[in-house]
């Protein structure tokens, strides 16, 4: 049984070797524990001070491509190189790796396929009221997005079994954590969360300026998830809703024509056909989207083999450095 716990960074110079050490190399249940650093264009001495620290993989990207890609990448990596399980925590130490064991346990007992460290934000003193009530009530919205029990969506300190990794296809660019759990509900995985503590952050995330450039940011993709994943269900939604909007300006115009007085009222009786026609648009649209989707999910399927292949091909055939520049 082999882990690797991956570190998407950028430029984590002063705080990487700290996170390295706290990761602990002997864990009941755990063969071999490996620690891979995913540098993502740092311009600082990221690289060597992980290499210095013990980190057993590096891999490299040329320039920065977002967290993300980032997180895509170390994926692909570490299955790359044989992980049975997969732990990502973040380069700035917020996550504790003692917790690391206890993140895994649920994967090792064959309980769940991917693991959420719940950071139990209404005790954390360091988060503001507003970042509470905001991750309080989005993770109640990705939990009704994705069908899954997680009090800590946007948590970064996650646990995936190989099988559960391999059927990862993160296409956002902005971040993994809710894409990624819509991901496992639509393909139903069994998904829990782990209670952990948090250090505290000596600098603000890197992730995004502002709460409302968070929100933005998130809530697309929420959206485009879910549009792609539930496309029926979204659409159906919006049609219904617009159907209902184009009922009430016709059944005016219906009652005042019955009255004798319908001439007058002959926009109603426009505005409510054209949201009526919009509404079966809608619908229609969603039930053909429906459609796509399936074929997204044999493309799903097909990509999982592939990727099965190439890894097991390369395993045999082309060795991976532990230095790969990627």
């Amino acid at each position: 049984m082999k882990l690797i716990v991956q570190i998407p960074c950028y430029n984590e110079a002063e705080n990487i070797a700290d996170v390295i050490a706290a990761i602990p190399r002997d864990i009941k249940g755990v063969n071999e524990v490996a620690v891979m650093i995913i540098d993502d264009g740092s311009t600082d001495d990221t690289v060597n001070v992980a290499r210095a620290a013990g980190a057993d993989i590096i891999h490299r990207n040329r320039r920065n491509l977002g967290l993300a890609r980032t997180f895509r990448a170390g994926i692909d990596r570490a299955l790359r190189e044989g992980a049975d399980i997969i732990v990502n925590t973040d380069g700035d130490g917020q996550y504790p790796g003692r917790f690391i064991p206890e993140l895994i346990t649920p994967i090792l007992k064959h309980e769940a396929d991917i693991t959420i460290g719940d950071r139990q934000t209404h005790k954390v003193a360091q988060f503001s009221p507003l970042k509470k009530l905001l991750q309080r009530y989005g993770s109640a919205l990705v939990a009704r997005l994705s069908d899954l029990d997680i009090p800590d969506a946007v948590s970064g300190f996650r646990a995936f079994s190989r099988d559960a990794a391999f059927d990862l296809n993160i296409v956002s660019s902005f971040s993994y954590t809710i894409e990624s759990l819509i991901q496992a509900g639509r393909k139903q995985y069994a998904v829990t969360s782990v209670p952990i503590e948090v250090n505290e952050v000596t600098r603000p995330s890197r992730l995004f300026r502002s709460i409302h450039q968070f929100l933005a940011r998130s809530g697309s993709t929420m959206f485009r998830m879910y549009a792609m994943y539930k496309p029926l269900r979204l659409y159906a939604y919006i049609g219904t809703l617009l159907m209902l909007l184009g009922a009430v300006p016709v059944v005016r115009f219906i009652i005042y024509y019955l009255l004798g007085d319908g001439s007058g009222k002959i926009q109603s009786l426009i505005v409510g056909t054209v949201l009526l026609i919009l509404g079966g648009l809608a619908i229609l649209f969603g039930m053909l989207a429906d459609l796509i989707s399936f074929n997204r999910q044999l493309s799903e399927m097909t990509l999982e083999r592939v990727r099965r292949i190439e890894i097991a091909l390369e395993a045999h055939e082309t060795p991976v450095h532990p230095d790969d520049e990627g």
